[in-house]
């Protein structure tokens, strides 16, 4: 009895402490964002003060940091979420004799790490003159985000019965058509699946736009928060606690806003009945 509640025990400790090694630099970031005098060590703030975030909100290279990361991270996901489903369609859909081995080949390049591959990237780059290019560092972003993407697009794509394109077919149809109006708003819970994974990636990339992009004023914010890391090791703990904290708003926020289309689910079991 007593090794039986041992071993019902055991496992809610380990995940507690667990849980405390995640909140304790949660808490950090969240106390130092309103403590003027913001330390490394975790502690409570002695006055409360939103100087940190008006300091960073006035900064107009701040915001411009975030409108350029937005405008990457979003490019990204809707090139992303296009190309993908186009690309999965077929591999879904239809019979090919590759299939199986183009399948494994995207496998492996969702395991190719990034930095492999930058050396022969940032020489393109300079062949093709679009170094310093947003436009350029989003078609990249777009290419080593789609291996992933089209996997995960193709097996949601596979969950949608093949019967209710048929009979939109029947009804005159087209396969363009069908794809728009029948597998897509279907595949809703997956395509917003696959965006707010493509644009956490790219959001949180600080690699990517650092190494292609030269000027700093078009760095986004994942690499400007650099700035708040001064010479001979000072930081200003308070401004990066704020920065952070408004650095997470816009994943979060859309994972809210797309909380409730992934939590529908496919519910294809009577749609493709009768």
């Amino acid at each position: 009895m007593n090794r039986y509640k041992t071993e019902k025990v055991v496992p809610y400790i380990i995940l507690t402490i667990i849980g405390i090694l995640f909140i304790i630099p949660l808490l950090w970031v969240l106390f130092a964002s309103f403590d003027p005098n913001a330390q490394q060590a975790l502690k409570m703030p002695s006055s409360f003060t939103a100087k940190n975030f008006t300091s960073i909100l006035t900064d107009p290279a701040n915001i411009r940091s975030f409108g350029i990361g937005l405008f990457l991270s979003f490019g990204q996901s809707v090139l992303v979420v296009v190309v993908a489903i186009m690309a999965a369609y077929p591999l879904s859909r239809y019979a090919l004799k590759f299939k199986k081995s183009f399948m494994y080949t995207i496998l492996f390049m969702t395991a190719l790490p990034i930095t492999a591959v930058m050396v022969p990237v940032y020489q393109l780059f300079l062949y093709l003159h679009i170094q310093d290019s947003l436009i350029g560092t989003i078609l990249f972003l777009t290419a080593s985000g789609l291996p992933y993407a089209i996997w995960m697009m193709k097996n949601f794509m596979d969950s949608v019965p093949l019967e209710l394109e048929e009979s939109a077919w029947i009804d005159g149809a087209s396969v363009w058509a069908g794809l728009r109006k029948v597998v897509a708003p279907l595949m809703i819970p997956g395509i917003c699946t696959v965006a707010i994974f493509t644009f956490s990636g790219s959001w949180g990339n600080f690699f990517v736009p650092y190494i292609l992009i030269q000027t700093p004023d078009k760095f986004p914010a994942s690499v400007t928060i650099f700035q708040f890391f001064g010479n001979f090791g000072m930081i200003e703990y308070g401004k990066l606690a704020a920065f952070s904290m408004i650095y997470t708003m816009p994943s979060v926020i859309l994972y809210m806003f797309s909380q409730r289309f992934m939590s529908q689910g496919f519910s294809l079991g009577g749609a493709s009945k009768g």
